[in-house]
């Protein structure tokens, strides 16, 4: 199996084992999916770790500040803990405290701000390397993996100059820092559309740009003619059938259909999607489809062509992201420890791995 080189700020005889070194199913990602699958091998019996680049549900908590879900909160819950919210569609602070209590109803092994680097060995007996915020090495051992990485972590980019100013984001958060401030948006789909409607309403000048001829059908139902009403307006401005071909220290050009433009520009969002981290799947030896990205897997149980290593989460969609959501992604724990159940038995977390 093909792994990755470890850092070289420490030699690798310095790798450390935690006393947690050792589990029956090691789940990569903390996120919604990766907590319900380490939730259903735990309640199957199993000793279970989850581990973490970032911090816990770190998408969501990357979502912009003021965010409300699509959807409802019993479509969010995960290991059967109730999801009671204030109003009939819950915000992003909601749904932090929600997982945060889940982790702690359950004691949920989690290792935070840990980068899985490797994954080495075969089924029943996997060897995982991390890193830390320190650069410090930890070594894992587990006789199952469960890849669960989600999306949000890799934003889709431009390929355009300018794209690495300071200026450029590709995620949105709050709007005050943007105040009396010329501010583009690219992307037409539910984050450029709450990112442009929140700048607007909190004194930024807002421009968006998208390559289709209007805003996307997906955006929300109560988003979209707020947007819609903003641009007819006049008070948004959109140039629509178009692509920003560079960016400058205080310009973007845009390359409309009546021809290039040069706008005054301070910030740029660039909202264009995210996609799944398809270097690291590759890295453990997952196959994936030439078209859109999606990994190898079994239906029933969602184990790749990998033996012993499970995919869950939107990764399954490869590229088409909007596939799988928390809503559904969230059953994928249900499918891995059934099949768990059936290839290990019933786990016994008494039972460390052979430590030879």
């Amino acid at each position: 199996m093909p792994t990755e080189q470890i850092p070289e700020t420490l030699s690798r005889t310095q790798a450390q084992s935690r006393p947690d070194s050792w589990s029956d199913v090691l789940v990569v990602g903390a996120g919604p999916t990766g907590m319900a699958c380490a939730i259903e091998a735990q309640k199957a019996g199993f000793k279970a770790l989850i581990i973490d680049k970032g911090c816990l549900v770190n998408s969501i908590y990357h979502y912009p500040n003021n965010m409300v879900f699509f959807t409802t909160p019993e479509l969010l819950e995960i290991g059967d803990v109730p999801f009671t919210t204030s109003l009939a569609k819950p915000t992003r602070l909601e749904a932090l405290e929600y997982y945060r209590r889940v982790a702690e109803h359950f004691h949920l092994h989690i290792r935070q701000y840990e980068w899985v680097k490797t994954i080495a060995g075969e089924d029943g007996d996997f060897r995982v390397t991390t890193t830390d915020r320190h650069s410090a090495i930890y070594d894992y051992r587990a006789r199952k993996i469960v890849v669960a990485t989600g999306y949000y972590d890799l934003a889709n980019k431009l390929d355009i100059p300018g794209e690495d100013l300071d200026k450029v984001f590709h995620y949105y958060r709050e709007p005050h820092p943007y105040f009396d401030t010329d501010v583009v948006v690219i992307g037409g789909k539910n984050s450029a559309a709450e990112a442009a409607l929140d700048l607007w309403r909190h004194g930024a000048r807002v421009t968006v740009v998208h390559r289709r001829p209007q805003m996307h059908d997906h955006v929300k139902y109560w988003v979209r003619p707020d947007i819609e009403n903003r641009i007819k307006a006049g008070e948004i401005t959109a140039h629509f059938n178009s692509t920003v071909q560079e960016i400058g220290a205080d310009y973007v050009i845009v390359q409309t259909p009546s021809g290039s433009l040069r706008l005054k520009n301070d910030f740029v969002f660039a909202l264009t999607g995210y996609h799944p981290d398809y270097d690291f799947l590759r890295s453990v030896g997952i196959e994936l489809s030439s078209e859109q990205m999606r990994p190898a897997c079994d239906p029933e149980n969602l184990e790749s062509n990998v033996p012993g290593i499970y995919v869950a989460g939107v990764i399954v969609a490869g590229s088409r992201t909007n596939e799988i959501f928390i809503e559904n992604g969230r059953f994928h724990g249900k499918l891995i420890a059934a099949h768990l159940s059936g290839k290990l038995g019933r786990g016994n977390p008494n039972l460390p791995l052979d430590a030879t």
